[in-house]
């Protein structure tokens, strides 16, 4: 009997506390309260914030030419589930198909998630995982995180990966999109991250 799958949110992207160097993706139950972190390098949260962002980089990131790769080819990813837990390490699959049979294509949940988000496809995940690593969170827990939830994932990754503490308040339209251009240009994606909030503000 095939075991049932729980659809998951991205809910968050942090600075990991335990790794340096490493960022914790926060994955969230969308008919529930259980939270199912996962620690992920450097390079793939920055894949994973720069579509969460819709910031278009100059020249394509692996994640991006994976997409080309596979719509050139008429892939679609339909669906991304982390489909494993052995040992403290988490497995996925990016399931696709070319419109006649469906492939599963073993992943690591950060490149899954990565390449999902490029296709707009749902994450899941099953129900002896969430029960084995998922945090449930109290009644106030869950009332605190709720206003942040759908920004959380932004917000945390400049907060946690912006070492140069620029303060954008006080540059003009104009200035912000002036650096906004030159922080693409250098493929400076946490930078451009914050001052594309800060043009936000202003609108």
């Amino acid at each position: 009997m095939a075991q049932k799958k729980i659809k998951l949110d991205i809910l968050g992207l942090s600075s990991s506390q335990s790794q340096t160097g490493s960022f914790a993706l926060v994955l969230g139950e969308a008919q529930g309260n259980r939270r199912l972190p996962i620690i992920i390098g450097m390079f793939e949260a920055q894949a994973i914030a720069i579509e969460i962002e819709k910031i278009v980089p100059n020249r394509p990131m692996t994640h991006d030419l994976f997409k080309s790769f596979a719509s050139n080819f008429h892939f679609h990813v339909d669906e991304i589930v982390i489909s494993d837990l052995k040992e403290g390490v988490f497995f996925a699959k990016i399931v696709c198909t070319d419109g006649l049979k469906k492939s599963e294509i073993d992943a690591r949940p950060s490149d899954a998630i990565a390449v999902g988000l490029r296709f707009d496809a749902p994450i899941f995940t099953y129900e002896n995982i969430l029960a084995e690593a998922g945090i449930v969170l109290t009644d106030e827990e869950e009332e605190e995180e709720k206003p942040e939830a759908k920004s959380e994932a932004k917000v945390k990754v400049k907060k946690e990966t912006s070492k140069k503490g620029d303060d954008y308040k006080s540059y003009s339209v104009d200035k912000l999109n002036e650096l906004l251009k030159d922080a693409i240009d250098k493929e400076d994606y946490e930078r451009a991250a914050k001052i594309r909030d800060e043009l936000g503000k202003r609108n």
